[in-house]
This record gives C-alpha cells, structure tokens and sequence, in this order.
C-alpha cells in the first residue's frame, strides 16, 4: 500500500511540473535547415512592423521547438527567415504541433491544444469562404478597373454588391463560430476585432459577448474585450439621448478666461452648439459661413456655444481671434477625449447640434441654406 501511494505521489509531482509549461514541435520543408525561426507577439513599434520576438530556433533535420511557460492563452506568431508572412498559434499549456507550409504560409497548420485545434477548425471553414473571395477577385479585377475608367456604374455596382455578399457571409461564418465555440480563445479575438471595426450592430456584438464563456472573459484579451464593449455601450447610451427630439444634454465647461459656462445658461430661442478645433481645416473653412448667420440672426434670438477640441490653449485661443468668433467658446482642451464630444458621441468635426428654445434638439450637421432656413423657422415661432 505504501508503495502504491509513494507511486501516485512522485505521479503527482511529475504532472504539477509540466503545469503552465508549453512545447511548440514544428515541421517545415528541409530546404529551410539552419535558417531562424523566430516566436513573435503583437506589440512594439507599428512603425517596424508592431511585432515582438519572444525566442529563436534553427530548423534542424526539418523541424523546430519552443519551449517555455504560458500562464494563459495568448495569439503569437512564428516567423520562418526565407518566408513571406507568419503562422498563427495560441501560446497555451501544452503540447503544440505546427506543420509550416513553405510555398504558402496560410495553409500552415496547428493542433495539439483546444484552442490550437479551435484555431486550425476556424481557418479550414473560414478559407474556404476566403478562396471564393480572391478568386473573385482575381477574376473581376480588369472588368472593375474599366467599369471605374468608364464610370459605368452599373457593372460597379454589380461586382461590389457580389463582393460584399461574399464578405457578409464570411462575418456570418464568424459570428457562428463565436456562437458555438464560447469557451475557445480565438472567439475572443474574433469579437474584439469585429467590434473595433465598428461594422456590427452593437448588440449582436453584446449578445456574443454574454455568450463567451467567463474564463476567456477573464484573460488579457478578455479584459481587453470587456473594456471595448463598455466603451461601445457608452456611445450606444449617449447616441440615444442624442436623438432628434430629446433634450439635448447639459455640459459645462470654461471659456479661455477660466469661466465655466454651461448649455443650459447658453440657450437662446434657436441655439447652435458647434464641434470644432483650430486644426480642423473644414471646421476654420465654414467659419466665415457661421459668423455670418451668426451676426445676421444673433439678434433675433440666434444663440451659439463652441466646444473646441483642442489640446493648445494658446492655438485655441488664436483661432477665436483671427475666425472672429464672437459666440462663447468652451473646451477642456482634451483633443479626441474632449468629454463633451464624447457626451455627445461626436466622431468627426465639424459637427454641428441646432436646438430650438426649449433645448430639444431638431437637426444635426446643417449647412449653409439648409442650416439658416432651419433657423429662421426656429426664430419665427
């Protein structure tokens, strides 16, 4: 009996050593022998290629190992010297298989782990979608480039509508998979990059997100993730308050003397709140445009509050000056992370919110006639 213990205790032992440790076995075409192999992750320099090597190998006999320790999945990638692109892995616990495709580094291959096995799962449904695209593409290139010399919109038309008929089903192949694969890490990937690109609904975005499973939430990536979709809710919650007709929200900040000056104090039977910057060519080019309406309806009721998103007092400062801008102007000199814009989920400027007396907004980004005829029918009322 005793024996039979000490045998499972000395087991125990040898199993808790490999735990958090990986080894990556890859095979690539012997041609390749003596040549640097190198494990790489995102990050670094986006000015040198945004990538960080984490070890190097040589191919010896047509084969190579990492070894090393990973607390938690993560994407890295291997570089082969001599070979365009990187092979993707999820770094993780365990034994990982990698066979390196030497005249295409897309068709490499990796298993051995869940989410290894996921990954490789998840590019043999997806590449299929992703041939048909570039050999669309392939196909179509000369008729689009004549259609775009000719101007025949027409044939434009028809080869984008195929083209992007093949990338929706290409993002619906995504979304599946994150549906059915809650627990793998690539679905955390997936999503994240689906909602930095801002070309999915926000809550088929949520919904995928309430499905993942907690362990992957918790990762790096996962917490990554969880920072994004709050930050997406954000703007979906200031979107809706934002609605032509509601009453647009209350800020406040200070003037370039330090005043604070709020909207509310601000209003007039017709107000403009307008989103500029000195550095905003199109904002300083429709300036001469706004004072004028400013300087003809002023009078009547017309009322205007700037909120600059400026980041340089004293640029800020110049530019009110040489615009003749006599309107009051705010700024918590943030550039992009100015809290009113955000409030107001401004993502471009110029941009312009025409509130009537009440301070319910009735039209966004008017210009010119549009703009002044909106107005004057305010100002009638």
């Amino acid at each position: 009996m005793k024996k039979t213990l000490l045998f499972f205790a000395v087991a125990a032992t040898m199993v808790s050593c490999k735990k958090d440790q990986f080894e990556i076995s890859g095979t690539v075409d012997p041609s390749l022998n003596g040549k640097n192999v190198v494990l790489e992750t995102q990050g670094g320099d986006p000015m040198t290629g945004g990538f960080v090597a984490k070890d190097t190998v040589k191919v010896e006999n047509g084969k190579f190992v990492f070894e090393g320790m990973a607390t938690e999945p993560e994407l890295y990638f291997i570089q082969v010297e001599g070979l365009n692109g990187k092979a993707e892995i999820i770094l993780e616990e365990g034994d990982i298989e990698v066979n390196i495709d030497k005249d295409s580094i897309f068709k490499s291959t990796q298993k051995g782990t869940y989410n290894n096995d996921k990954l490789s799962e998840y590019y043999k449904e997806i590449n299929v979608i992703r041939k048909r695209m570039i050999s669309f593409q392939t196909a179509n290139q000369d008729a689009m480039m004549a259609a775009y010399k000719n101007n025949d919109t027409v044939v434009m038309n028809k080869l984008n509508k195929t083209y992007m008929a093949i990338g929706k089903e290409m993002q619906d192949a995504s979304n599946n998979f994150i549906k059915k694969n809650p627990k793998a890490f690539i679905s955390v990937l997936l999503l994240k990059q689906m909602a930095n690109m801002g070309r999915t609904e926000f809550a088929e975005i949520k919904k995928l997100y309430d499905g993942l499973d907690v362990e992957m939430k918790n990762t790096k990536k996962g917490k990554e993730l969880t920072e994004v979709i709050s930050k997406l809710q954000k703007e979906q919650e200031a979107k809706a308050n934002i609605e032509i007709g509601k009453t647009a929200p209350d800020f406040t900040a200070a003037n370039p003397e330090g005043t604070k000056i709020s909207l509310k104090q601000s209003l007039g039977k017709a107000t403009i709140i307008d989103f500029w910057a000195s550095w905003c060519k199109p904002c300083r080019e429709a300036n001469p445009e706004v004072v004028a309406l400013y300087n003809e309806l002023h009078g009547k009721g017309l009322n205007i509050i700037g909120v600059s998103l400026d980041k340089d007092a004293a640029k800020w400062k110049e530019a009110i000056a040489a615009d003749k801008l006599a309107w009051p102007q705010i700024s918590n000199l943030k550039f992009w992370d100015e809290p009113i814009a955000q409030q107001y989920s401004v993502k471009s400027i110029p941009a312009t919110f025409l509130l009537d007396a009440q301070g319910k907004i009735v039209a966004k980004d008017l210009t010119g006639a549009a703009l002044k005829a909106k107005v004057e029918e305010l100002l009638a009322k």
